[in-house]
């Protein structure tokens, strides 16, 4: 076999499951969208129509504000189980990254055992002031579910960046006086800014088409897959649910493109 019929013969399966799962579907979404009463207008409801215009708001701010703290937490986190040992790290390694094995439904079903109407908190905080504190189905609610399977994704990541780092340059800073703050901020801090990028990116993508979570706790807000999964069933508006599913499909890919121009390298997101 000639190298040429080589090369054939081993990207036929990927232009089959490219063309299968991703160019077929995307394809006759796109149709859709386009094949409604408003015709190819469909596709500026999002920005045109205050109610989607609204939901996609709350959304990419929900998204965000997930992001920034998930890069807080998973940094910091990151950092010092890497940098330390100490009996029980692996155990508590495999607790932070246990959300992974979760779907979106049982990450609410969990914040609602927390924060919910026979929540732990309900009943904490009724014992102590009379009154019961319910927050699992406001948008507060949504960002801890968001967060709490943010994390894994993000602290792994950092782990990693942080396991590459040379230690000859934190050393280096600190021989020339610079406080322990100091090395972070000037050493540690900028070489970890291409993983923050890359995981950051992740999040964001994950928590703006998370639905399994957002079916469970937004009773009270909208967000983009929960406003697509009840103009798609209770609506029957195939042609609008078409639209927003390609708006939030060019959002999440424009900023995964731009998370990888920006790090260098690969970024791929986890549903």
């Amino acid at each position: 076999m000639s190298h040429r019929n080589f090369i054939s013969v081993c990207l036929l399966p990927l232009v089959v499951v490219t063309a299968a799962f991703f160019v077929l579907p995307m394809a006759q979404l796109v149709a859709v969208g386009a094949d409604g009463p408003r015709g190819v207008s469909a596709y500026l409801a999002i920005l045109t129509e205050p109610r989607y215009r609204a939901t996609l708001i709350n959304t990419v701010v929900l998204a965000a504000a997930t992001t920034v703290a998930t890069l807080v937490i998973a940094t910091i986190a990151g950092l010092f189980l890497q940098r330390h040992r100490f009996p029980g790290r692996t155990v508590l390694i495999a607790m932070l990254t246990f959300p992974l094995a979760f779907p979106g439904v049982v990450v609410g079903f969990l914040i609602i055992l927390l924060a919910g109407r026979q929540g732990l908190v309900g009943a904490i905080t009724l014992a102590l002031s009379g009154e019961k504190v319910v927050f699992a189905y406001s948008i507060f609610g949504l960002f801890l579910g968001y967060l709490y399977f943010s994390i894994p994704r993000v602290i792994l990541t950092i782990m990693a960046a942080v396991q590459k780092l040379d230690m000859g340059l934190e050393e280096a800073a600190r021989s020339l006086g610079a406080s322990p703050w100091g090395v972070q901020r000037d050493v540690v801090l900028p070489a970890l800014v291409p993983a923050f990028v890359a995981s950051g990116a992740i999040a964001f993508a994950t928590a703006m088409g998370a639905f399994g979570t957002a079916f469970t706790l937004a009773t009270n807000i909208d967000v983009l897959p929960m406003l697509i999964y009840t103009e798609f069933t209770l609506a029957a508006n195939f042609s609008i649910s078409a639209a927003l599913s390609i708006g939030l499909g060019v959002i999440a890919w424009a900023i995964l493109a731009l998370a990888r121009s920006l790090s260098g390298g690969t970024v791929a997101a986890a549903g």
